[in-house]
């Protein structure tokens, strides 16, 4: 069996493998670019429902989440938002800016998965679809990597096959493995920007399906202002994913349903309206089905001049801090990204090289760096991707 000799071999075809490997290969190196899959970018295509939300004009390294929350900085900083959107303007890439600074294709997010693919031929990178990765090892200062009938060998080696979120599109956990056996360990990897699940007798809000609502939704000390969605088995929408990158088992989710009604809203509405209903007054600023829902968890049924000022207060702020105490997440299957990963402790913020392992570098979702919803973890993959590649151009 006859090896091939690069300068870089990079595991995953993904958005960050992609950009590291045409970096390098623009800088003058001779990089090949291994994965499983019959096809790059799978999680690109399927992004923004199909439209890929390549980036977040507000992608500060506060939006991340890591076991060090300074480590996104380096490469966060020195590859921006900015610089991406260049590149996709560079290519003719029609755009636009949705909610909370989210970019998006205008038309199809196969219009970025063929600029990275022409950004890596501009490069003369070397890219093999469809083998599975068997034996890695490392002697005497190079990689050698067996992938289906074949063997490359490189002085640098870049894990870039992301991690265990959405197996149908063939995620797997296979970075953290190969991490650990070059001795850099794995922060306890869960379900992100996932959708929440509810059991006990809060299984009663299943009977609202599909219904949403504009709500704050609250864990700890974070909180978010977008949709909550209810679902067939519990709680989903923008404002559940985000919270859920934070929630851990056993923590309540707190919902302010009505986050621009100020308090004493139900008391005025008494005073103005006193032979009006509870049930009433929550369907004219919610939608109908929660209303009703709400009105019957609470549980009280005479107008509001039978129900005293205190009670009032106590229901308004019950409405603003309705406490979820979800029993689950739906897993990696429904996930967006994964939460831990490959230990930032044991790379470079700069270069994402391994400090004791010259040469192999970690980049992407693979690593314990996780953003918000909305192109976030898109642009940690366009960084980190350049910051490995630019360092391996210049080694």
């Amino acid at each position: 069996m006859q090896t091939q000799e690069y300068d870089a071999i990079v595991l995953g075809g993904g958005g960050a493998g992609l950009m590291c490997a045409a970096v390098a290969g623009q800088g003058g190196k001779r990089v090949l670019v291994v994965d499983h899959a019959d096809e790059v970018g799978k999680k690109i295509l399927i992004s923004g429902g199909g439209r890929c939300n390549f980036t977040n004009l507000g992608a500060v390294p506060e939006r991340y989440i890591s076991a060090n929350p300074h480590f996104a900085k380096s490469a966060m900083g020195r590859y921006t938002a900015a610089d991406f959107v260049t590149l996709v303007e560079k290519y003719g890439i029609a755009y636009h800016e949705k909610t909370l600074g989210q970019l998006f294709c205008d038309g199809s997010a196969k219009q970025i998965v063929a600029m990275l693919l022409d950004e890596c031929a501009a490069g003369g990178v070397a890219i093999s679809l469809g083998h599975g990765i068997g034996a890695v090892t490392h002697a005497d200062g190079r990689f050698t990597v067996t992938y289906g009938d074949r063997v490359a060998t490189a002085p640098a080696l870049v894990i870039a096959t992301g991690g265990p979120s959405i197996p149908k599109m063939g995620a797997t956990d296979y970075a953290y493995g190969l991490a650990r056996q070059f001795g850099l360990s794995i922060v306890e990897p869960r379900p992100a920007l996932v959708p929440l699940t509810l059991g006990g007798d809060e299984t009663l809000f299943r009977d609202i399906s599909g219904v949403a609502a504009d709500v704050v939704a609250k864990c700890g000390r974070t909180a978010f202002r977008e949709a909550a969605l209810f679902t067939h088995r519990g709680l989903s929408g923008p404002s559940i994913l985000q919270i859920s990158s934070y929630w851990r088992h056993g923590q309540p989710i707190a919902i302010n349903f009505l986050p621009d009604h100020r308090p004493g809203w139900l008391v005025e509405m008494k005073r103005q309206r006193p032979r009006s209903f509870l049930k009433v007054a929550l369907a004219a600023v919610l939608p109908d089905r929660l209303a009703d829902m709400l009105w019957q968890r609470i549980g009280l049924y005479g107008d509001l001049n039978s129900i005293t000022d205190a009670r009032l207060g106590d229901i308004e702020r019950l409405l603003a801090d309705w406490q979820f105490l979800p029993n689950g997440t739906e897993g990696f299957a429904k996930a967006e990204v994964t939460v831990g990963g490959i230990a930032t402790d044991g790379l470079s913020s700069r270069t994402l090289e391994a400090r004791k392992v010259p040469g192999l570098y970690a980049i992407g979702e693979a690593v314990d760096v996780t953003g918000w919803l909305g192109g976030y973890n898109f642009q940690w993959a366009w960084a980190s991707g350049w910051a490995a590649g630019t360092a391996i151009a210049a080694g």
